[in-house]
This record gives structure tokens, C-alpha cells and sequence, in this order.
């Protein structure tokens, strides 16, 4: 068996558990499914499609929210006034317990790494 697998991002998360193991599973329409560990998911940005959520909220930790290419409005619910955009090489932390959205400005590819298991979705 070999100990490098390839993984195809464009339709996989990377699941990292309690126990540093890591698993892929296939993403799927709809809210992450979260795990009792971390969820890194290598997402595309596309403006005018549905948005996967309009709010979330992540009790277990603070969130990380890389932008690889295009752009993105973050809001949290605590400040709404005080979003930020992000573009290429910029990221930011939502720190647990923030109810957040994010908004596609520009297309591109932005990189999550979420905290489980629990979490909660809900227009913001």
C-alpha cells in the first residue's frame, strides 16, 4: 500500500481528527459536514452561484480563511460595519463563537480550515 495519496481538491476536503489522522471525503452540495477535528476544504469562488451558506457560526474554535486567487468580503455579525475584503495571499481568523459570511467579490479559490464538530448556518 502505498503512504502518498493524490487527492483531486477541486471535489474533496481534507479532514484532519483529534488523533492527527487525516481522511478526504467527497464534498457535497450544501453545509460542510463536520467532523470532531478540523475540515480543510480548498473551495471555488464563483460570484453568482447559490452561496453555500449565508451565515455559520463555529463553537469548537476559531475558523482560518485563506484567499488564493479572487476576492472576498468577510462580515461578522458582531461588527457588520467593520467588514473586511480579502484578495491573493491575504487571510484572516474568525474567532469562535462569530456569527460570519462570506461574500464572493471577485472569482478564485480561497482555503478554509474549520473547526468541528459542532457549528450552526443561518442568514446573517
Amino acid at each position: 500500500m502505498t503512504k502518498i495519496t493524490p487527492v483531486d481538491v477541486s471535489g474533496c476536503s481534507f479532514d484532519i481528527h483529534r488523533d492527527l489522522s487525516v481522511s478526504i471525503r467527497p464534498r457535497k452540495p450544501g453545509p460542510p459536514e463536520r467532523i470532531d477535528g478540523m475540515t480543510v476544504g480548498i473551495v471555488t469562488l464563483v460570484p453568482d452561484a447559490p452561496p453555500r451558506h449565508r451565515g455559520e457560526v463555529h463553537p469548537d474554535g476559531d475558523e482560518i480563511l485563506y484567499v488564493i486567487s479572487g476576492r472576498v468580503r468577510v462580515t461578522g455579525e458582531s461588527e457588520p460595519a467593520a467588514a473586511i475584503e480579502l484578495g491573493p495571499g491575504q487571510a484572516c481568523i474568525v474567532q469562535k463563537g462569530e456569527w460570519h459570511r462570506v461574500s464572493v467579490l471577485e472569482p478564485g479559490q480561497l482555503i478554509h480550515i474549520t473547526p468541528g464538530p459542532n457549528g450552526d448556518y443561518r442568514p446573517i
